[in-house]
């Protein structure tokens, strides 16, 4: 019987994590098929719009080095209750709250996915820490899906109910659901789920660690590819001559292209004996779907699925490594910290150079080749990252 109850709270805790996931992605990227809409409602010029993008990415950054301390102080399962709140109340204002709310609500709801995406992969390093890889990449699988319906949806919803604003509002059925599974996992379990001293402080400086460092730097270059492409990939496509639902099919097939490595990278990270090649292999690839989009767009679609292919893949290795290259939950916790903070801190800045880019050169061909560099850059950093080394 005992054995049967601990097996059921796992499975709810799996659910939770699964669903939590779902809003680590979704109620952000989903807005990139909506940008050339909500930039003519409000007369914003390209970097202003760009802007909308920047605001989480500047919460994930700043706000990421903080998470690990109230993990330690609250515990894990609290903040990341807390945090679906915040995600919850960030869509509502976003959507409801005119230009102000656009930008607020924007940045409220990316302190609450920065809470998630830090603490994620130290409650897995804790509650399941011989299946880290596999876990991860369910997760990495259902944000990656839920993004993709997102992305693919937001025009349609947007021509059904006459508003741009309607159709982000739908994003709010995915907290809701999270917040309904994680209290009732909440409840039913408040001695596994509510503990305050289940992390220790770090031995270390992470931030001294040139492991780190090169784990920051391939989930950080990665991200800053990803977000330049999933911000702007549908006006890209729509100065090919394509239409805004086409290129919204497009931005959400990007998504769905990243979800596929996480029906297999379990599986094949828990049979490597370390991840060099494979991470190497990401930043060639995504490099190769950049030159693609530049020298030959009419083959969009290939290229779409290469990068979405590449930065999935590589999304579930710089994850994974946080919990294969940290010894315990609380060098999980600080390396996500510190991965995350450098990652978006990048990422950040990468839409609304992008606009300025496209406004300053009239074109995207410089913005394609200066990724593409990224890309290489990537995967050095990869192969360095990928090592079978641990720390603490």
């Amino acid at each position: 019987m005992q054995q049967k109850s601990v097996n059921r709270a796992s499975m709810w805790l799996f659910l939770g994590i699964l669903l939590i996931s779902t809003n680590l992605r979704a109620p952000f990227t989903s807005v990139a098929p909506l940008l050339p809409q909500i930039g003519d409602y409000f007369h914003l010029n390209s970097i202003c719009v760009g802007l909308i993008q920047m605001l989480p990415l500047l919460a994930f950054a700043l706000f990421s080095p903080c998470v690990p301390a109230l993990g330690r102080h609250y515990g894990l399962s609290n903040v990341l209750f807390v945090a679906l709140v915040v995600i919850t109340a960030g869509i509502l204002w976003r959507s409801l709250g005119g230009l102000w709310g656009l930008y607020g609500g924007t940045l409220l709801l990316g302190l609450g996915i920065a809470a998630g995406n830090v603490l994620l992969p130290s409650l897995l390093k804790r509650d399941f820490a011989g299946r880290t890889g596999r876990i991860t990449s369910w997760y990495v699988l259902a944000m990656s899906l839920a993004a993709a319906v997102g992305s693919a949806v937001m025009v349609p919803l947007a021509q059904y109910f006459q508003h741009w604003s309607w159709a982000l509002l739908s994003t709010l059925c995915l907290p809701l659901l999270a917040l309904l599974v994680w209290w009732r996992q909440w409840q039913s379990e408040p001695h596994a789920m509510q503990q305050h001293t289940e992390m220790q402080p770090l031995q270390h400086n992470i931030w001294t660690v040139a492991l780190a460092w090169q784990v920051s730097l391939f989930f950080g270059l990665n991200s800053l590819i990803y977000y330049i492409v999933v911000a702007w990939l549908p006006a890209l496509l729509q100065s090919m001559g394509l239409s805004a639902a086409t290129a919204g099919t497009l931005h959400g097939i990007l998504q769905l292209a990243g979800a596929i490595p996480g029906l297999f990278m379990g599986m094949l990270l828990a049979r490597l004996c370390d991840q060099r090649w494979l991470a190497a292999g990401c930043g060639l690839l995504s490099a190769v779907g950049l030159v693609g989009l530049w020298l030959l767009p009419s083959l969009a679609v290939v290229w779409v699925i290469c990068l979405g292919f590449s930065t999935g893949v590589s999304v579930i290795l710089g994850l994974a490594f946080i919990g294969l290259r940290a010894g315990h939950a609380s060098a999980a916790a600080a390396l996500s910290g510190m991965a995350q903070s450098v990652a978006y801190l990048l990422a950040a800045g990468g839409p609304p150079l992008a606009g300025w880019l496209h406004d300053r050169f009239g074109g995207w061909q410089l913005l394609l080749a200066v990724c593409m560099v990224l890309a290489l850059i990537q995967a050095v950093a990869g192969y360095l990252a990928g090592r079978a080394r641990q720390i603490d």
